[in-house]
């Protein structure tokens, strides 16, 4: 035997896909039973289950449900990380869900993370754009600009706001990078976060209503 063929022969077997349960809607069945059952804190753990499920069965529609279903559950119970995760999850499956960007940059804000904040604020200026909503983005972004004071988001939210066609707003955050944020900033972390959480929740709200 060749010392390249020994080579290939002694590496680990690559990991295979998981395959989907031949009765595999039962299994829907058993998590959506247990989130009925479970208290608030553990309910976003089956229906986020439930969606890899789904997800792994080809069912995206589905498997959208429950994530945003889990969104839900683990906002209302306050988990931030966890409800991040999800949504990364929604975004790679459908890249362009407007309103999940707006509360994951809103998230991304909350756990401190500026660099994904603002990756993904690009995402959902791009996504707002494609669908109609400047509007309502700008609306959003110009709020995490009223809170934020890092004067890095604020000039791409600035540079946001110029590019969905809201020139005054723009100029309005720009200024506000020359005193490290603006009149209502908030320099707190603690507090950055209860209010970027609060905004999550709300944005996420309007996502679940289809606002």
């Amino acid at each position: 035997m060749s010392p390249i063929s020994d080579w290939f022969r002694r590496q680990p077997e690559p990991p295979t896909r998981e395959r989907v349960p031949v009765n595999w809607e039962k299994e829907l069945e058993a998590f959506e039973a247990e989130a009925r059952r479970a208290p608030r804190a553990f309910e976003g753990t089956p229906l986020n289950r439930a969606g890899d499920l789904c997800l792994r069965a080809g069912d995206h529609e589905r498997a959208l449900g429950y994530y945003g279903r889990a969104i839900d559950a683990l906002l209302g119970d306050g988990q931030r990380e966890a409800a991040r995760g999800v949504a990364n999850k929604i975004i790679r499956v459908h890249p362009e869900a407007v309103r999940t960007l707006c509360t994951l940059t809103w998230l991304d804000l909350a756990a401190g993370h500026e660099a994904t904040a603002l990756m993904h604020l690009r995402d959902y200026v791009a996504a707002a754009i494609r669908v109609d909503q400047e509007a309502l983005a700008a609306d959003q972004i110009h709020s995490m600009a009223t809170s934020v004071p890092q004067s890095e988001f604020l000039a791409a939210a600035a540079d946001s706001l110029d590019q969905m066609g809201f020139p005054d707003r723009a100029a309005e955050v720009r200024e506000w990078t020359k005193s490290d944020g603006g009149p209502a900033a908030v320099r707190d972390s603690d507090e950055l976060a209860r209010v970027c959480l609060d905004a999550a929740v709300g944005s996420n709200e309007r996502r679940a209503k289809g606002a």
